[in-house]
């Protein structure tokens, strides 16, 4: 027999099924939902790593990861292979150093948005513009930059198993985004308390400036009434009410604290209250902009 009637004989061995294995959401096409679960893979798959990462996200779909750890610069997962005992898939990313967390931490402080979004459980869109301002990126900008190692016999790296935690680790991305950032170096309770202290520090600041502005204008001799001398005008509108105007606009964040409060300990039927209050919410605020900008209310009461 030849070698190439031998190679011919080969058949590819199936990987044991997985009980309860972590299955990837995504049946075909893309996986990722969020911008950032889906710049994690673009990321990846930009690196050129061939046909292992498509033979990995087959893996995936199959639900060959038993599991995965995300911890500050390391991902350790448990793979299901064609062997009894399961692979241990390691995956290594340099952590941000703290000075350099505390340049972006301060870069992000400087816009509310940022806060008010990673508190309700996103990633600002421009994310990434805080990290690049001290001169580092977020994900991984080369394929050096992810130290790997699987313990099946492949040569190749990565390896379907390494694969397949990469795919499913978008998925994990997608559902909490603060694990990008715990993979960088810094939890989510690290990351909101310096974003808390820089963002009070900052209050602290714009305090002191208006107590100085308040100061100068009392010394230009501007008296302020007494609440006891303006009683008979104090419910009268007054002429300032005809200069007055609201114009409502959308919210940065949609139902910001309902997102940051979780899932409420109610339930109707086996509908949680919140979902049901994000729904009512939705309407509110949609009739409430129709009105404001003159057009027809909806009725909508589904």
């Amino acid at each position: 027999m030849t070698w190439g009637s031998y190679w011919g004989y080969y058949k590819p061995a199936k990987p044991k099924e997985v009980k309860d294995g972590i299955k990837a959401k995504s049946k075909r096409g893309a996986i990722g939902e969020t911008w950032w679960s889906k710049r994690w893979i673009d990321v990846l798959e930009s690196f050129d790593m061939g046909a292992r990462l498509t033979r990995g996200r087959s893996y995936a779909r199959k639900g060959q990861v038993i599991s995965i750890d995300v911890r500050k610069g390391e991902v350790t997962a448990k793979v299901q292979g064609t062997r009894p005992k399961p692979y241990t898939v390691k995956i290594q990313l340099n952590p941000i150093s703290e000075p350099e967390w505390d340049k972006v931490t301060a870069a992000m402080a400087s816009k509310a948005i940022f806060a008010a979004k990673l508190l309700s459980g996103e990633m600002p869109l421009d994310i990434e513009d805080a990290f690049s301002e001290v001169g580092i990126s977020l994900f991984p900008g080369a394929r050096k930059e992810l130290e790997t190692e699987c313990s099946c016999p492949d040569w190749a790296n990565p390896c379907k198993h390494i694969a397949a935690v990469y795919y499913l680790l978008a998925e994990r991305f997608d559902e909490d985004p603060f694990l990008i950032f715990k993979l960088r170096g810094r939890t989510k309770d690290e990351i909101i308390e310096a974003l808390r202290e820089k963002r009070a520090a900052a209050t602290s600041v714009e305090e002191e400036s208006e107590a100085i502005t308040e100061s100068d204008v009392s010394r230009t001799g501007e008296k302020v009434k007494p609440l006891e001398e303006c009683l008979d005008s104090f419910w009268q509108a007054g002429d300032a009410l005809d200069s007055f105007s609201v114009n409502p606009a959308p919210p940065e964040v949609e139902n910001a604290i309902l997102k940051r409060l979780g899932e409420s300990p109610f339930y109707v039927g086996k509908v949680n209250l919140v979902s049901l209050l994000s729904k009512a919410y939705e309407v509110a605020s949609r009739e409430a902009l129709q009105k404001a900008e003159g057009e027809p209310e909806t009725n909508d009461a589904s």
